[in-house]
């Protein structure tokens, strides 16, 4: 009975050890490097969730590369909603600070992103919530970089950073760099 109290004791010993060092690591990175989110709604949509309400498509969300808020147009980001802090968006990056974009429904009907903020929008335009509601976004409120499709399995993909043409900056900081119109 003693042996058998003995492996118990030091089971339970070594399953402590292992899960304090796990937990702290796993927390760290699931916060630092990448983490998986459900998407909900039609805003991504065809991008994600094609199907509609009766699919959530599940992607990858890379911390890492936005923490230097290293993003580039077209790519899909999830952020802090401006309106709702409790709440996180995940839309397509259509400007960066600097660009004019030529707005859909905002007040302004041509906007210049301030320095250190993006402009986000949805794919599917008459159902976003996005920046032709409530402005440019601040890049402080960002939270990871969709990279990737990982459910439904017939849907597994990596995401292109792809910017519709009709979306494109009307000048961006980079035209008035190399002298463009």
């Amino acid at each position: 009975m003693a042996l058998s109290q003995g492996w118990m004791k030091r089971y339970f010993k070594a399953f402590c050890k292992g899960f304090f060092v796990a937990v702290p690591v796993a927390v760290t990175f699931l916060d630092r490097v990448a983490c998986v989110a459900r998407v909900e709604g039609a805003s991504m949509q065809p991008s994600l969730n094609p199907g509609g309400s009766q699919s959530s498509d599940v992607v990858l969300l890379n911390h890492w590369k936005v923490r230097n808020f290293e993003v580039q147009r077209g790519d899909i980001v999830s952020l802090v909603s401006p309106k709702n802090p409790e709440q996180k968006i995940i839309k397509r990056v259509i400007a960066l600070e600097g660009d004019i974009v030529k707005t859909m429904g905002h007040k302004n009907r041509y906007v210049k992103v301030p320095r250190g903020h993006i402009w986000v929008e949805g794919d599917h335009h008459g159902h976003s919530f996005d920046s032709n509601s409530f402005g440019p976004v601040s890049l402080g409120l960002l939270h990871g970089h969709a990279t990737h499709i990982l459910w439904p399995p017939e849907r597994w993909q990596k995401l292109e950073s792809v910017l519709p043409p009709e979306r494109l900056p009307i000048q961006s900081e980079e035209d008035c760099l190399h002298g463009s119109p």
